[in-house]
């Protein structure tokens, strides 16, 4: 998530990516490691705010500093504020790991900017819930290209006291007749794209629509399309959750996407808000720790991801951050009990309506080959001219 999270593939796809990426490159050759030695004494981390907590945001919220005492590990890390900005740090082989999201990490594994893992050498990867294993955003041919550390849905929020009736469906949003013109929100990075696509791919079968991040010209044209129009209907576009709560309770906003996080604080500033997962479904992110192909300190990397996916320290990082956890004996951690519940970790059915941020490819990512999908690049160049 831009902002504090991040994030990728399709619920329920269970294999990894082609080995042909953009412009038809195959994935750099680069070994995995064979055998954890002494830590480094250091890691150099970059992540998304909230990830690596060491007591000096609040002194209760600490899983570094008991990390570097066990390992003899310092952890140094880099709080990135947009994916564009991680790929960018992990080409200068200045970082050992980094807390890639889904429409990253593709871009950083065809570039050879991070390398295979050995999931037999981090022992908490057994307790990660399968349905975020070996999946398209984190895996290739596959091959384990990192370490799942949690995940969530993009959610439609509303005010209660304003929208009426209640959404059900993402049409709230798309209408050109809403009445709630200029007081619509929407997540501000090129992979909104997605959930323009994945409307379409509901609504319109017949574009041919399969997965939204795997889109031809056509149907590229026909996602742009309607995001032009909608921008007619948005007062501002979002990347700051911290901004969308006071959006939202402001009534700036009354309408638009959403992180359960949000939600769950905006309702804690006594926002009159709910959030739902609308009926075609929706685009997500599960956010993977990947170590760099330039490692200078691959032990202590190999150490750090195997912490910050064991039990107590990613119920920490779930429950600070606001997501579902990605070790599954972490539910067992959580201060709030229902911590889980409320973020579906356990729900595969739940999970299994999200299609979660992957990074789009020239050779889509959907399987087919007589087509040339629309690259990032091209989705980036695409959102710049949709926001005007």
């Amino acid at each position: 998530m831009a902002g504090v999270l991040a994030l990728a593939g399709c619920g329920g796809d269970d294999g990894g990516g082609s080995g042909d990426g953009p412009g038809g490159m195959s994935v750099p050759k680069i070994d995995k490691l064979v055998a954890i030695g002494a830590g480094e004494g250091t890691v150099n981390v970059i992540a998304w705010a909230g990830y690596v907590e060491d007591g000096s945001t609040d002194p209760k919220v600490d899983w570094v500093t008991g990390f570097e005492k066990e390992t003899g590990c310092q952890v140094n890390t880099k709080v990135a504020g947009t994916s564009d900005e991680m790929v960018a740090l992990m080409k200068t082989g200045e970082y050992d790991v980094v807390s890639a999201s889904g429409d990253a990490s593709l871009r950083l594994i065809y570039g050879g900017d991070v390398a295979p893992v050995n999931t037999d050498l981090i022992a908490n990867y057994k307790d990660v819930f399968e349905g975020l294993k070996n999946k398209q955003w984190n895996s290739v041919d596959g091959a384990a290209y990192g370490v799942p550390h949690g995940r969530g849905a993009n959610l439609l929020m509303y005010r209660t006291d304003t929208v009426k009736p209640a959404p059900t469906s993402w049409s709230a949003v798309f209408d050109p007749a809403s009445p709630y013109q200029g007081k619509i929100t929407a997540y501000d990075s090129p992979i909104y794209i997605a959930d323009a696509a994945l409307y379409l791919m509901k609504t319109k079968p017949d574009l041919g629509i399969k997965n939204p991040y795997a889109l031809d010209d056509a149907q590229f044209k026909a996602a742009t399309d309607l995001l032009t129009e909608q921008n007619k209907l948005i007062g501002e576009y979002w990347s700051d959750y911290t901004k969308e709560v006071q959006a939202f309770k402001s009534g700036d906003s009354v309408l638009g996407t959403t992180w359960q996080v949000i939600a769950n604080l905006a309702k804690a500033d006594k926002a009159p808000v709910e959030a739902v997962l609308p009926s075609e479904g929706a685009t997500g992110w599960s956010d993977t720790w990947m170590v760099s192909a330039k490692a200078k300190h691959p032990n202590c990397g190999y150490l750090w991801m195997n912490h910050i996916i064991s039990p107590k320290a990613n119920a920490g990082v779930a429950e600070w951050f606001g997501e579902a956890p990605a070790n599954k004996l972490s539910c067992a951690q959580t201060a709030d009990r229902n911590h889980c519940a409320t973020f579906h970790a356990e729900d595969e059915a739940y999970f299994d309506q999200i299609w979660y941020w992957t990074t789009p490819l020239a050779q889509c990512v959907d399987g087919r080959t007589d087509v040339t999908c629309k690259d990032y690049a091209a989705w980036t160049q695409a959102w710049t001219t949709i926001k005007g």
